[in-house]
């Protein structure tokens, strides 16, 4: 694995790069999302239909290697040849990360110093450091991140600094127990606690990792407090401290830089799935995001409209006020659109949009037809692309943060137009 930073926005963190995966044909420019699957493979997504999607930018797979835990033996998928050989994708990428947002969430407090906990659907599992790498070594996966324990933001510092503690050492852990091939990203956590971020982060950048995985969001922790607690990863700071002298009642100052996680290493966030939560992310120097935001969407019935250049035009009028939208999304089971002969966005070269129409899926939908959500899947995970494309080129503009305020801004005065018109 190779990465690099191209271009910064002016005047911000947020940065465009390139990552080169071994298995890719093709570099991927970052900011980029991962695809979230279950057992390596979209949800509602089939191998036939991924080449559909955008390339070479959905060629980045996320999978957990907790679904594996009771499925094939890991010395039978290692003979096999790893998740490349299993599923027969061998130009895609696959990045593993413990938990998945969906089936396995972190339980933390089951978690104790011999592994993590997770909730899965079968239950609740303790996973330890050596059975982890015992499933990363037989899935060979281009990436993986080292076992972390995650907590959510409402527990107390102590509960904090033990998280941050387990974490260092079971990236050590993991490091001896690694194998040969595949990217390691060292975990980040601390919870909401800005300072065990920040030490965590520290103690983080010294180590013989490729990347970085900064766990712990998605988990309680307020859009408000957010910033905050990126930053305290991300950004290169400084403390002031007052020293007494012993001979004299004055004080002198002295300042200690704290370090972030290195510039040249790319960083992944699992937990940021709405669109301002990623705007929040690249602007803090995120480079990797995962889907999980899709997948909900497309369970839900929903597909994403907003515009994705640089979202000048002016918003359209909302039809009517029982469409389910919010200025990004509309809900196709909506009756308002059981007669709509046209594409969900007119513009869009998504498979979906240039072969069915919005009443045609609001009809798979309502019968319950599982077409309706892959669907849905290839045309929301297309459009999210798009969104992913136009950041990028806002920041190899020096534009991003015009591009965030204004899709900000453009939200606010959908509501707006769409509380007047109720």
């Amino acid at each position: 694995m190779n990465f690099s930073v191209k271009a910064w926005s002016n005047g911000g963190r947020a940065r465009a790069g390139v990552l080169q995966v071994g298995s890719c044909p093709s570099p991927i420019e970052t900011p980029c999302l991962l695809l979230s699957t279950r057992k390596g493979l979209p949800h509602f997504i089939s191998p036939d239909l991924l080449p559909s999607l955008p390339s070479p930018h959905s060629h980045l797979l996320q999978v957990s290697p907790l679904h594996f835990f009771e499925a094939l033996s890991p010395n039978t998928i290692s003979t096999i040849g790893g998740l490349h050989q299993l599923l027969g994708l061998h130009e895609y990428g696959f990045v593993a990360v413990a938990r998945d947002s969906i089936q396995c969430l972190p339980e933390f407090n089951s978690t104790n110093r011999v592994g993590a906990s997770f909730e899965t659907p079968r239950g609740r599992a303790l996973i330890k450091p050596l059975e982890y790498m015992k499933l990363i070594s037989s899935l060979r996966p281009n990436i993986w991140t080292t076992l972390a324990d995650e907590v959510p933001a409402w527990v107390s510092d102590q509960r904090n600094k033990t998280s941050v503690d387990r974490t260092l050492r079971w990236i050590d852990e993991c490091v001896i127990l690694s194998p040969a091939g595949g990217a390691v990203f060292g975990a980040c956590v601390g919870g909401s606690n800005i300072e065990e971020r920040r030490r965590c982060a520290q103690e983080l950048a010294v180590k013989n990792v490729s990347g970085y995985w900064i766990g712990g969001f998605g988990l309680g922790e307020s859009m408000d407090e957010r910033p905050a607690l990126l930053n305290a990863v991300t950004v290169r700071g400084r403390q002031t401290f007052c020293i007494y002298e012993t001979t004299c009642a004055t004080s002198l100052q002295t300042l200690q830089i704290w370090k972030s996680l290195p510039e040249e290493k790319p960083r992944l966030i699992c937990g940021l799935g709405l669109p301002e939560e990623v705007l929040q992310g690249v602007a803090a120097g995120i480079d990797l995001f995962d889907s999980v935001y899709i997948y909900h969407l497309t369970l839900g019935g929903f597909a994403l409209t907003f515009l994705l250049d640089r979202f000048e035009e002016k918003l359209s009028k909302p039809r009517s006020n029982d469409t389910g939208g919010d200025g990004t999304k509309i809900n196709l089971r909506a009756t308002v659109y059981r007669k709509d002969t046209t594409p969900i966005v007119e513009s869009c070269k998504c498979y979906t949009c240039q072969n069915h129409t919005k009443a045609y899926i609001n009809h798979l939908l309502n019968v319950h037809e599982m077409l309706a959500q892959i669907l849905l899947e290839i045309h929301n995970t297309h459009h999210y692309l798009g969104f992913f494309r136009s950041m990028r080129e806002s920041i190899k503009e020096g534009k991003f943060e015009q591009f965030r305020q204004n899709f900000i801004q453009s939200r606010r005065d959908h509501l707006a137009k769409a509380t007047v018109c109720a």
